[in-house]
């Protein structure tokens, strides 16, 4: 409390309280003598109650009007933004010149008019689903029947994104496929807001590219006219090569492994296999329909071929499927440099089925087919490793793992990480030096530097990079719009940059029993560096 002088409070009749620096200071009202020159101010008479109500409730009234006429107009505006977001004008032009940042990759359709489809042309047609090697599997096979039936193949467009179409019968796969475009869905791709509309809701979770775009097809010697439908109706395919019914032949599967496809009567094929029927290839060429409608291609074993032509045109197909889009291959180019020399490769799959149940088997395996298989340090050295770097634990004993690997003969001059910045310690000991080598880990999990199913790669190759680690070449992705539906391909685009890096690597370990590892050894990795590609099936 604050102490009260006695000159401050004599002659008061009633102190008043007022603040000086912080403190509480007591004083008297000032009073003047009645003969004072300076007359007292009146005092100002107060309004009555009734009257400043009265203003008020005037206020009040005033204020509820103008809020009512602004939601009557949020409304309005509300209501012509739901009853126009189905006018295409909505959408902005993708090529806008002022724009100039942004790469709009093309969406071929059908490239010839109606007009110029012969009444003599015939065609065939297959219905794509699952992942994009699984498509891409079954594209190479309709083309290779294609080349073989002489008939031109209706390629569909191939789907990205995390949410593949599993396979069905081809009767309800065909039905789904029509109703998976974006065909007056372009709204969806200008709205930014997280409650979408409900026919927006899974809009970005997957996209449709052109096959032109990712394959180099025209350089396949041989190979048969491509056409590319951008709308899978059966439909409107019909109505786009004016058939009839009675035009059409089709094959309907009931099984994902229904029929498989020969190319001799005499094939000595085992009589054990996961197909129910047979096909004979030339059987499928004397076919007088114009359309001949297939269901699944996917599988590998699904064509078996034994005339040596036939197997250079399915050699030729198969080679022409390397990802060789313009902008992808600059991007895989420029990280490939950043390296400042070779690297070693893995590809570690461990996001979804089997892969994630047996994470740490799968990386384990892995771990140890660069350690002992393309490091080539012996049996001992292995285990020593794997007790010093606390690899998981198995019941395997032998290091020497039957899993895929991908190297020349011999280590490549200058196989070093001195130029490089690496998130580890380098191991010190000489006999160490090979770990090392820089290693460049391609996988399908978000995060995995966080993830402890990497902690035995990390400690054991102390110079351990992930896509993620660049940054700035994978911000190139960010201005490639997808000109179908308007959506940005960096989400779509990331796992083939990922193959590709890993694709250029001096050595690759891949995981077993994935078509993914399979298709980067087989087929990137192999043409990156001048190599014949593997072929299967």
């Amino acid at each position: 409390m604050s102490r009260l002088s006695s000159s401050s409070v004599k002659g008061c009749d009633s102190p008043s309280v007022t603040m000086e620096k912080g403190r509480y200071r007591m004083r008297a009202p000032s009073t003047l003598p009645l003969d004072s020159p300076y007359p007292l101010a009146k005092p100002t008479p107060r309004q009555p109650r009734g009257r400043n109500r009265d203003g008020i409730s005037s206020f009040m009234a005033a204020l509820v009007v103008l809020l009512s006429l602004a939601c009557l107009a949020s409304f309005g505006f509300a209501y012509y933004l739901f009853t126009t977001r189905w006018d295409p004008m909505m959408t902005p032009d993708l090529h806008h010149p002022a724009d100039e940042s942004i790469q709009v990759i093309p969406f071929n359709s059908f490239e010839r008019s109606p007009r110029e489809y012969l009444s003599s042309e015939k065609y065939i047609s297959y219905l794509p689903h699952s992942g994009l090697h699984n498509q891409r599997i079954a594209l190479e096979n309709a083309i290779v029947l294609g080349a073989l039936t002489n008939r031109t193949v209706l390629v569909p467009p191939i789907r990205l994104g995390n949410k593949p179409l599993r396979y069905v019968n081809s009767e309800s796969l065909q039905h789904v496929l029509t109703l998976s475009g974006k065909t007056g869905l372009r709204h969806c791709s200008q709205l930014r807001s997280q409650f979408l509309p409900p026919e927006c809701f899974d809009y970005f979770h997957y996209t449709h590219i052109s096959p032109q775009w990712l394959f180099n097809l025209t350089s396949v010697d041989g190979s048969p006219p491509i056409v590319y439908p951008n709308d899978l109706s059966g439909l409107s395919i019909r109505h786009r090569l004016q058939l009839s019914v009675s035009d059409i032949l089709t094959f309907r599967d009931s099984t994902p492994y229904h029929y498989r496809f020969l190319d001799t009567m005499s094939d000595t094929s085992p009589i054990k296999h996961k197909y129910t029927e047979t096909i004979f290839i030339p059987d499928l060429a004397r076919h007088p329909h114009r359309l001949i409608e297939l269901g699944t291609l996917f599988g590998s074993s699904r064509l078996r071929l034994r005339e040596q032509n036939n197997k250079r045109i399915r050699t030729r197909v198969r080679r022409a499927m390397e990802f060789s889009s313009p902008q992808l291959v600059s991007i895989a180019d420029a990280i490939e440099k950043a390296f400042r020399g070779p690297y070693l490769g893995a590809h570690v799959r461990l996001g979804d089925g089997s892969f994630k149940s047996n994470g740490e088997t799968t990386s384990r395996r892995v771990w140890r087919s660069l350690v002992h298989d393309i490091l080539q340090f012996n049996v001992s050295e292995t285990s020593h490793f794997e007790r010093a770097f606390h690899v998981f634990p198995s019941n395997e004993t032998d290091p020497s793992v039957a899993n895929d690997f991908s190297r020349p003969r011999f280590p490549p001059s200058g196989f070093s990480s001195r130029n490089l910045r690496c998130r580890g310690h380098r191991h010190s000991s000489p006999g160490m030096d090979r770990l090392n080598s820089p290693l460049f880990i391609s996988t399908d999990v978000r995060n995995p530097i966080a993830d402890p199913t990497f902690s035995s790669f990390l400690r054991t190759f102390p110079c351990t990079f992930f896509l993620s680690d660049f940054t700035l070449h994978i911000q190139r992705l960010d201005k490639l719009q997808n000109e179908y539906d308007g959506t940005t391909m960096r989400p779509f685009l990331v796992p083939l940059l990922d193959a590709m890096v890993v694709g250029r690597a001096w050595a690759v370990a891949g995981t077993e029993g994935s078509t993914f590892s399979r298709f980067i050894q087989d087929v990137l990795w192999r043409r990156h560096h001048g190599l014949d590609i593997v072929e299967r099936g």
